[in-house]
């Protein structure tokens, strides 16, 4: 007997295997499965795991670019009851290693490009065996590794012997933490299919569809914009690119006649910064629907995106790994909601924002924002006091701030708490301060995001130097060079910035105000 009694994309890719064999199932733009030849990759590669001493409930880690690939290792760990492990492609071999040996992984999926930074930390990988790293890539394995295609070869095609619970672990996706260390969240199968119905019903997904995934597929935004299409039996295409290249995104849309894609407003950018005669040689006009995530997005973008994707739908969504999809700002809500984030989703409930003491605050004024969705996450992976943290009772919180007017519509006036979104990606000032102090010269020092009309926001560092050192451009160059190999390159400062001790705002205890540091250099408001 099941707790949940929805079937999990393991057997909804069974079912269209069985209803549509020979459709389109997933690609990318070197290969393409149909639904018969995924289901029976995934049920290999399940059983294959299994073998191999990765059964039920055991996690694997994945370090890849986008590639098709993704879509069997999530469809496999769905039907074998193992639990994914997605591992940002940008970390430092220091920073994956926390996240392989705390989520306690039995196997490690890598491609080409990873093996030389995992093989550096391969000796304190403590929990996967020596014969449990799988080579995702051309040509043989390197020495230690076993080749993802013999792996694939070595499994049973045929669906797993095993009851996979909707209730169970799906991914552990690792977010980064205020206080240096990433919290790995803990999503089940049926956190997603709350995420797919609501998605599928606010936006209308249809089986001839067909969504491009540019996201990268170790972010939630892909699966949350994947195996919806899968539920009702539409293809897949995963972007494998391993840059953002703008012109090739238009080509690959119209040549494979992509109807969706979610894209951070630095893509945005970058398309609409293509000259004209390049622009003009591409008929978008197969695009339906297009989402702006990940972060905020300025009135003259979205304004500009809609005049030259005339055909589509623009949508923006707010949500986070945690708390999955809240609000949408809809397509007929664009020019006369401008800045906001939108209403509630169908399907879920309330959002509520709260004081510090935990009563909601009335119509204009600031709260922190609450939600509460079938979407949301399990757990803090190790973690009870963190994951209390975040509720209070049924509801959950990113810890965004935020405002309702009153129309109902929302507005983020702040992040979670002194966030950074870089190109899309979370950037949280404790990890990059910590890097940053241990330089000798930096006595004590504060990191904020300020605005960038390519990237949505950069890394500026404010330092405090000890005694004996001089300010100015050489030591500051030498500062970013000493970040480059202990931090991922997003996250390392554009720029620093050296401040006296009495420059330095601070608390009555003596902690740093970045709220002020960034009232003065880099509001948030400014970049929207």
């Amino acid at each position: 007997m099941t707790v949940s009694k929805w079937m999990h994309v393991g057997v909804a890719l069974k079912m269209n295997a069985r209803n549509y064999p020979d459709k389109l199932g997933c690609q990318d733009k070197r290969k393409s499965y149909t639904f018969k030849e995924w289901n029976e990759r995934s049920c290999r590669l399940a059983s294959a795991l299994k073998d191999m001493g990765v059964g039920y409930g055991e996690r694997v880690a994945v370090i890849a670019y986008n590639r098709v690939e993704w879509m069997e290792i999530y469809a496999a760990c769905a039907k074998g009851g193992q639990i994914v492990v997605p591992v940002m492609f940008r970390l430092t071999p220091h920073e994956f290693e926390y996240i392989v040996n705390h989520s306690g992984c039995k196997a490690f999926i890598v491609e080409e490009p990873f093996v030389k930074g995992v093989d550096s930390v391969r000796d304190i990988l403590t929990t996967i065996p020596e014969g449990n790293y799988i080579y995702l890539g051309d040509g043989e394995a390197p020495e230690g590794y076993i080749h993802y295609e013999s792996v694939m070869a070595q499994g049973d095609p045929s669906e797993p012997d095993i009851s996979v619970d909707a209730a169970d672990p799906w991914t552990i996706m690792y977010t980064s933490g205020t206080t240096g260390r990433p919290k790995g969240v803990v999503r089940t199968h049926e956190n997603y299919l709350g995420q797919y119905l609501i998605n599928n019903i606010n936006m209308g997904v249809r089986p001839n569809d067909k969504p491009l995934l540019v996201m990268p597929m170790c972010h939630v935004n892909s699966i949350y914009y994947s195996f919806c299409y899968t539920y009702i039996s539409a293809p897949v295409m995963v972007y494998n690119m391993v840059s953002f290249d703008p012109e090739d995104l238009l080509k690959t849309i119209v040549d494979y006649r992509v109807t969706f894609t979610s894209l951070v407003p630095t893509h945005y950018i970058m398309i609409l910064a293509l000259p004209d005669e390049i622009k003009q040689k591409y008929d978008t006009s197969c695009i339906r629907q297009l989402l702006i995530s990940s972060a905020p997005a300025r009135r003259d973008l979205k304004l500009a995106i809609m005049k030259y994707f005339k055909s589509a739908e623009l949508w923006e969504a707010y949500g986070s790994t945690e708390t999955s999809l809240v609000t949408y700002l809809r397509p007929e809500d664009q020019l006369t909601k401008l800045g906001s984030i939108g209403k509630e989703v169908f399907g879920c409930d309330e959002i509520k924002l709260l004081d510090e003491n935990g009563e909601e605050v009335p119509v204009g004024e600031v709260g922190e924002l609450y939600s509460r969705s079938p979407g949301m996450f399990k757990e803090y992976w190790k973690d009870p006091g963190k994951t209390s943290e975040v509720f209070r009772g049924k509801w959950c919180t990113a810890g965004d701030m935020g405002r309702r007017d009153e129309d109902g519509y929302y507005y983020l006036v702040d992040r979670k708490a002194n966030m950074i979104i870089s190109g899309g990606e979370n950037v949280y000032p404790s990890e990059v301060e910590n890097v940053v102090g241990a330089h000798p010269a930096v006595k004590d020092g504060a990191v904020i995001g300020v605005p960038d009309q390519k990237w949505g926001e950069i890394v500026l560092a404010f330092i405090i130097l000890h005694e004996g050192y001089q300010a100015g451009d050489e030591l500051a160059g030498e500062i970013i060079n000493f970040c480059k190999d202990r931090v991922a390159g997003y996250k390392r400062p554009k720029s620093i910035r050296f401040i006296s001790e009495e420059e330095m705002p601070r608390t009555g205890n003596g902690k740093i105000m970045h709220r002020v540091l960034r009232e003065k250099y880099g509001k948030w408001s400014d970049s929207v």
